[in-house]
């Protein structure tokens, strides 16, 4: 029991707040008794006395109030769900509420509560079911949505119950999880709309700064941005790079028969998205915890189950220059040595700006760059092309003084943008990210194009770049002239045709690009130009 003193003192409410509280009969009526010794002189010498989960009652008020119910509301919808409020045996949950109240007063995160900040330890030991718990076989709501808040993976349980379409939509766009709770066929509630938008909302603040998770709600519904009252977001890119095996949550909303539900949601952040599972708050969550603490099959379900999309994006074909002449000059354990250098060195720099991998092409390798909700996918691309250049050069540099020899490494390097179907394919023991379409293929052919370790990009690329990201690059067409010279001419394009003579063989497979206007890119800033 929790004297009426405990209760006003770690509520922060007042006491005319509690007698509203037990005339609703949201409390029940105290019990009176003689207060214990520890209390202080001066105290009545009866006391009220409420059950120990009262101030737990308290903090679902005030998030309820929080999303726009009234007190009468909020009454009917706690004495329907009185069975769940009742039996809370979640000491952690207590604890966190209680010693949050005891802090500062102050209610909890609107509309979601969270489960502690530390992360969940799996157990060693794991149960025989456990064990055999997979992806294909949850019966819980279970789904995956990227940092840009854009479902990308379902089951049938999250589609039936809280989604509710028939087929997802087509483009990533319309697939932004706050228009899909929004479609008039998901006949969700305002109320529960909010309920899960904040849901989104906390999660995504893991990994997301408040100014670009800002633009994505701003974009979705301006309203929205009241939740950002209660987040406390991450203030370093350490503390975002942090991330908790698995968190939990609880959550508030109607189920898909109306019936005011409390659930407990289980994420799981990965670098491509995060994970969610629905449950109901009673059930007992150990065997999806001990599933989900194999992250590295988890996630290599999901990628291989992900839903083909029709997404934006960039695309970075590289390609070494003489690869196979390279290969007879140098002895076998060096030419190897050689290439996993190469690889081991781009792998950071494309990981630091987003590149995912995709399928080979030829001798060369293929990055997908996909918009992102704290930088431009177009710029990431042109600035990972001209960070690996550099990179290249400087290998090329050691094994020329390592070697004594004169050849040069040279990484040619093609980039186009475009709007593409994304799916993937998967073997034994690897999934592959693919692209169909005429994207691959052009950037493909401009890496074909490029020599001598350039880096040419189309037009349409440099276009879609702001006007302060286009001020950071460099980029030009040289012109041949007999009579005026050679001059590198700024800030312009060129169609293919004019810059090499296709009715040569040689250039057999650049004449499907034959009017694509391009551009050479010699130099990147990744400061702003004032």
């Amino acid at each position: 029991m929790i004297s009426s003193k405990e209760v006003l003192e770690l509520s922060g409410i007042s006491r005319a707040t509690l007698n509203n509280y037990i005339q609703l009969g949201i409390l029940p009526k105290p019990v009176f008794q003689s207060p214990s010794e520890e209390v202080v002189q001066g105290t009545a010498r009866l006391l009220g006395y409420f059950p120990d989960d009262a101030l737990d009652t308290i903090q679902t008020v005030q998030f309820l109030k929080s999303q726009g119910l009234n007190m009468a509301s909020i009454a009917e919808r706690l004495s329907q769900t009185n069975d769940l409020l009742d039996v809370e045996q979640d000491t952690a949950f207590v604890q966190a509420s209680v010693g949050q109240a005891k802090q500062s007063g102050r209610r909890a995160g609107v509309g979601v509560e969270k489960r502690g900040s530390s992360t969940t330890t799996v157990e060693k030991s794991r149960s025989s079911s456990s064990m055999a718990l997979s992806l294909e076989g949850l019966s819980q709501p279970a789904y995956m949505l990227n940092y840009n808040l854009e479902l990308t993976w379902l089951n049938e349980a999250a589609r039936k119950e809280i989604f509710r379409f028939n087929t997802p939509p087509a483009q990533s766009a319309e697939r932004n999880l706050f228009d899909l709770l929004s479609r008039p066929e998901a006949r969700i509630s305002l109320l529960d709309q909010k309920a899960l938008a904040n849901l989104y909302i906390h999660l995504a603040s893991a990994r997301v700064g408040r100014e670009a998770l800002s633009k994505l709600v701003l974009a979705a519904d301006p309203d929205l941005l009241s939740l950002f009252n209660d987040i406390d977001f991450a203030n370093s890119d350490h503390e975002k790079g942090q991330q908790q095996s698995v968190a939990e949550l609880d959550l508030f909303r109607t189920d898909i028969h109306g019936v005011p539900t409390r659930y407990r949601v289980y994420a799981v952040y990965f670098r491509e998205g995060i994970l969610v599972i629905h449950t109901l708050a009673e059930d007992r969550g150990d065997d999806l915890l001990d599933f989900l603490g194999r992250r590295d099959q988890v996630i290599q379900n999901l990628l291989s189950k992900r839903l083909p999309v029709m997404t934006p994006l960039a695309v970075l074909v590289a390609d070494l220059q003489n690869s196979v002449r390279i290969c007879s000059e140098l002895p076998p354990d060096e030419y190897f040595e050689l290439i996993n250098q190469i690889w081991s060195t781009m792998g950071p720099i494309l990981r630091k700006y987003t590149g995912t991998h995709g399928k080979h092409a030829g001798d060369g390798v293929v990055y997908y760059f996909f918009p992102q909700p704290e930088s431009n996918y177009l710029f990431n691309v042109v600035a990972c092309a001209d960070e690996l250049r550099a990179a290249m050069r400087k290998i090329s540099a050691d094994w020329q003084f390592r070697k004594n020899w004169l050849t040069e490494l040279q990484l040619n390097i093609g980039l186009h943008e475009g709007q593409e179907w994304l799916g993937s394919f998967q073997s034994a023991n690897h999934v592959e990210f693919v692209v169909l379409g005429d994207t691959i293929n052009r950037a493909a052919r401009l890496s074909d194009f490029a020599r001598h370790g350039t880096i040419w990009a189309s037009k349409n690329l440099i276009s879609r770049l702001t006007t302060d990201e286009r001020s950071r690059v460099e980029f030009g067409v040289m012109r041949y002239s007999k009579e005026n010279g050679d001059r590198f001419v700024t800030s312009s394009y060129a169609q293919i045709d004019s810059l090499a003579p296709l009715e040569e063989d040689k250039y057999e497979k650049l004449r499907d690009i034959a009017q694509l206007a391009v551009t050479e890119i010699r130099r990147v800033s990744l400061t702003r130009n004032y």
